[in-house]
């Protein structure tokens, strides 16, 4: 459940509250009665790095592709030639 912080606008107190999303904001203070309103807060919630689901999560020991920008792509062998088109 998240933390939600409200300020009243009577006496200025600053309070967080633990609610569910489908609960009601709550309308007045508990300190003085006055009208509060929710205030936006900085979430803890990051994604950091470039590619951050194949660099950390994916399964160890499973193929992986190279998404660095320097990686050079690779060559692959073209089914329609053989070895004596070559020659």
């Amino acid at each position: 459940m998240p933390i939600y912080e409200y300020r009243c606008a009577k006496c200025s107190d600053v309070f967080e509250v633990l609610q569910k999303f489908s609960d009601a904001p709550i309308d007045s203070c508990p300190r003085c009665g006055g009208h509060v309103k929710k205030l936006v807060s900085k979430s803890s919630f990051r994604l950091k790095g470039s590619g951050w689901y194949l660099t950390d999560y994916a399964k160890k020991g499973s193929p992986r592709e190279d998404t660095t920008p320097d990686a050079k792509p690779k060559k692959k062998k073209d089914p329609n030639t053989s070895k004596k088109d070559k020659d």
